[in-house]
């Protein structure tokens, strides 16, 4: 072969490497299909809104949902009474609407369980951990501690993706007191709060939106938390290992603006953590996390939270008497023993 044969068809082979090279860099990554759970809440609406802007960008233009399972508490009038809407709005938007679970799980890759109310999110979590779809469970994670911890064994068990957050937590006020960028130095204490009221079926700080303040306080504060005292009827002190106090009020009537957030005393200064940016934050990390199988809360944090509202509840009943976490996780796995002997 000739030398300049021979260097016009290496010449050619890289510019057909390149090309092909930058037409795949070019084409646009695969989005994820994601299928929802229970359309009792407002969040399906905002979210599929969010995902489906046609100038999304990054995060927000991976994933789209394909398909829903309406679902649904026939007991809870806040549930059942929101379901035809929400149903009707995503059926408008494109989405599929399927009659049960496990023609929902056929047609996507991803799962979000939202399902407002708690209770049923052990029985409907199980079948999609048991069919291997990567699962983020809307607040509040379950109504009570021990669903949260069979959730996560269950998920262990089947190496499958698991996790569950309030909006807040992304935030970028209370993230840069957690990352320490924040300026407020070492956290001392904390003091958060939010719309609360329970319903018969469920303790006051499981219900509706408990779980914001809770994890606004423990995104400030971190894990550690030894035990809970509910000193007031609108308030709940809880005292953590290394001796600081995390405080969480109940907002009912609007005193403090915002209607969710948290103050925080630091070694160099107090002040506001508040500022919130809606849900964009949660669904950047809600498809990182799918994407990556990574979870960006420890499953830890999130059962010593839970722990902390069960808690708070059981001082509640024994006239603001302190509860150590340790004495509700023991409970919890002893609910848990029972069930299986059942």
């Amino acid at each position: 072969m000739r030398l300049k044969t021979w260097l016009r068809l290496v010449c050619a082979g890289i510019v057909f490497a390149l090309v092909a090279q930058a037409a795949s860099a070019a084409a646009p990554a695969k989005r994820l299909r994601a299928g929802m759970i229970g359309l009792d809440t407002s969040h399906v609406t905002e979210f599929v809104n969010l995902l489906s802007k046609p100038k999304a960008k990054g995060e927000l233009a991976e994933m789209t949902v394909v398909a829903a399972y309406p679902g649904g508490s026939p007991d809870l009038p806040v549930s059942w009474d929101r379901v035809p809407g929400f149903t009707a709005a995503l059926r408008k938007k494109g989405i599929k609407i399927v009659d049960s679970i496990p023609e929902l799980l056929k047609q996507v890759d991803v799962v979000l369980l939202e399902s407002v109310d708690g209770r049923p999110h052990l029985a409907q979590a199980r079948p999609v951990i048991a069919a291997g779809k990567p699962l983020f469970i809307d607040k509040p994670m379950a109504a009570s501690l021990a669903d949260a911890i069979q959730i996560f064994r269950l998920a262990k068990a089947k190496n499958v993706p698991c996790f569950s957050a309030s909006s807040l937590r992304f935030s970028s006020g209370v993230q840069a007191v957690r990352n320490g960028t924040a300026g407020f130095g070492a956290v001392r204490g904390c003091t958060a709060w939010m719309p609360a009221g329970g319903t018969p079926s469920q303790p006051e700080p499981f219900w509706f939106h408990g779980i914001h303040g809770v994890e606004l306080l423990f995104t400030a504060m971190g894990p550690g938390c030894k035990s809970v005292s509910q000193t007031a009827p609108d308030k709940v002190v809880g005292l953590w290992k290394d001796g600081r106090q995390g405080i969480f009020v109940a907002n009912n009537h609007g005193e403090r603006k915002p209607a969710y957030g948290v103050m925080v005393e630091g070694s160099e200064k107090s002040g506001d953590a508040s500022k919130s940016e809606g849900y964009v934050p949660l669904l950047i990390e809600m498809v990182k996390f799918f994407k990556s199988g990574k979870s960006p809360v420890d499953s830890a944090e999130t059962l010593e939270i839970l722990a902390f509202m069960e808690a708070a509840d059981q001082s509640r009943q024994q006239g603001g008497a302190p509860v150590s976490i340790e004495s509700v996780m023991k409970k919890a796995e002893s609910q848990i023993a029972n069930q299986g002997q059942n």
